[in-house]
């Protein structure tokens, strides 16, 4: 029996480092994505600390106006910041989104060079299949050839 070699080997070899790749890619914007998201609650953390303090700086007996406004201008920047860092998780998700896609398509991809390569292989084995049989064919027509010249020498 031949051996099967599929002639598109090498674009489906490619297509799998390519989606490799793709999903090395996906999990690097992910945990990008999860570095900022840690980020932003580390912030919210640090603003809920910020304002537990200013509401102890106004409950004191003596007010100190400077410290109250310290922290209000630090609530106040805190707030800005964390503005930032939703955007910043806003276009991290985005980037997921758009490695994601491209993962996909590449699977897709490598899954259709496959199903290609199952149907070559199906229709090498047909064709294996259809050349035994001609083989058997002709061993039993030499066989039964054979068999009547020893009939008829007889």
């Amino acid at each position: 029996m031949a051996k099967f070699r599929y002639r598109m080997q090498n674009i489906l070899n490619i297509k799998e480092k390519l989606e490799m790749q793709a999903k090395n890619e996906f999990a690097t914007a992910n945990m990008e994505l999860l570095e900022e998201q840690e980020r932003l609650s580390a912030m919210l953390k640090e603003n809920a600390a910020l304002q537990e303090e200013g509401r102890r700086l106004r409950q004191k007996d003596s007010l100190s106006i400077r410290d109250i406004e310290d922290n209000s201008l630090s609530v106040s920047l805190m707030k800005e910041k964390m503005k930032q860092q939703a955007l910043a998780i806003h276009r991290a998700e985005q980037k997921v989104e758009e490695k994601r896609k491209a993962m996909t398509d590449l699977m897709q991809e490598r899954k259709t060079q496959e199903v290609l390569r199952d149907k070559a292989f199906e229709a090498f084995l047909q064709e294996e299949k259809a050349e035994e049989g001609k083989q058997i064919d002709q061993l039993t027509s030499y066989t039964y050839g054979q068999r009547a010249k020893k009939e008829e020498s007889r």
